[in-house]
């Protein structure tokens, strides 16, 4: 049957709706990105499968490394995606080839309910960071919803491989200021492996409080890259407590997000799972702390870290307690030498209060002997509620004195009831 002019007519009017609500739909502004859930990733996974992704969501992990053919597997099993494409360099902008091809990129995975970031590089040199910066604000100009995420070096790199001259410390929180003043970067993440055969390493808590102290001044959240299996003989794959005490130090210190060197690699002994899939002990453990991690970074999420204090033995970084402190342990802890590559042990109290406010209303107690359970006796500045990070739910108030038996490396968040 012959159209009408008025059909004909009217047709072209919904093309050309259809049109521009698939315009807007595609262009229209996008909220910046923010954390969310917090992060429980890894580093050097297998290829994502149905298989590997129900293990991975069943561990309690909840951001997976894919490429864009995989990211629908990732929606699939409720994973958010980190995309790796060789176009998410810098170089891509120097070349009209390259970059329309980025551009075509990001126009076909920003809309894509599982992407949650891009995957740009691992420790960049500081020469690296104005190239950085550049793809950085090119990303977020096009999809400012989804992290460019950059991994940094430990303090233990030397000054060529940062790029900056000075001692550890030094170089190290120049290297932060560089990195956070030049790529303005939605996440600040590190890497730092401490236990090697012959003891610990004895920068890890200087480490954090380098990387906290430019998480703060930047305003920024961070993530923690901690160890979790053996890639050399003068290395040791950590048991299930000492990744206990990796993942509530972090807590402790304010992170975000954790990840995991490494999840699965036929040349490292340890990590996540076996090349054949074979969880690890260490896959049993986190998947609970996993979820640990996760119950108390969100509780903590719309606090700022207020403080960060040591009691027992003193690594370098770390403050004492100061007198008259808000919450404190009654008794004291202690004090006792440290000297690396001996294991740090006595507690930790991380402080945390609402933006703005000087009192802290909330903090994590850390027993730092990963080895031992201990009983400490916490003194808060009012009635004392407990959060179970299994359950998600807080204790009723008590009294302004609790005592906390925590098994090796474990921790507890405590809050002044509201």
């Amino acid at each position: 049957m012959k159209k009408s002019r008025t059909d004909s007519r009217l047709c072209n009017w919904v093309m050309l709706l259809a049109s521009v609500t698939a315009w807007t739909a595609n262009s229209a502004p996008m909220a910046p990105w923010q954390v969310g859930t917090p992060i429980v990733t890894y580093w050097c996974g297998p290829a994502l499968t149905d298989a590997v992704a129900t293990q991975m969501a069943e561990g309690g992990w909840n951001l997976v490394w894919c490429g864009e053919k995989e990211m629908d597997l990732a929606q699939r099993h409720g994973l958010r995606a980190q995309l790796t494409d060789g176009l998410l360099t810098p170089a891509s902008l120097d070349d009209p080839k390259q970059r329309e091809k980025l551009e075509a990129l990001i126009a076909r995975v920003r809309t894509h309910p599982a992407l949650y970031a891009y995957f740009i590089t691992d420790e960049p040199s500081a020469a690296q960071f104005p190239a950085l910066g550049r793809l950085v604000a090119f990303l977020r100009e096009r999809d400012p919803a989804h992290l460019a995420y950059i991994n940094l070096f430990p303090t233990y790199a030397s000054n060529a491989q940062l790029g900056n001259k000075g001692d550890a410390t030094t170089a190290y929180r120049e290297h932060l200021r560089q990195f956070a003043e030049g790529v303005k970067p939605g996440l600040i993440s590190y890497d730092h492996y401490q236990f090697a055969v012959a003891g610990d390493n004895g920068q890890y808590f200087l480490n954090l409080a380098l990387i906290r102290r430019a998480a703060l001044e930047s305003g920024l959240p961070f993530l923690n890259i901690v160890q979790a299996s053996s890639w050399d003989p003068s290395m040791r794959v950590p048991t299930g407590d000492e990744l206990r005490y990796l993942l509530y130090t972090t807590l402790a210190y304010g992170g975000q997000g954790i990840s995991y060197y490494i999840y699965t690699c036929p040349a490292h002994k340890g990590g996540i799972a076996a090349v054949d899939g074979t969880p690890t002990p260490l896959y049993h453990a986190l998947k609970t702390l996993n979820r640990e991690f996760v119950a108390v970074a969100r509780e903590l999420q719309s606090l700022r870290s207020c403080g960060v204090f040591h009691a027992g033995m003193m690594p370098p970084g770390s403050e004492p307690m100061p007198k008259n402190a808000s919450f404190a342990f009654d008794p004291p802890v202690s004090a006792t030498s440290y000297q690396p590559p001996a294991r740090v042990a006595g507690a930790l109290l991380g402080y945390f209060g609402p933006a703005g406010q000087t009192n802290a209303s909330h903090v994590v107690v850390v027993n730092l002997d990963y080895k031992s359970e201990t009983v400490l006796n916490l003194r808060g500045p009012g009635s004392l509620e407990l959060f179970d990070a299994t359950t998600g739910q807080w204790s009723p108030g008590g009294a302004t004195r609790v005592s906390l038996r925590l098994a090796g490396g474990a921790g507890k968040l405590v809050r002044v009831k509201p």
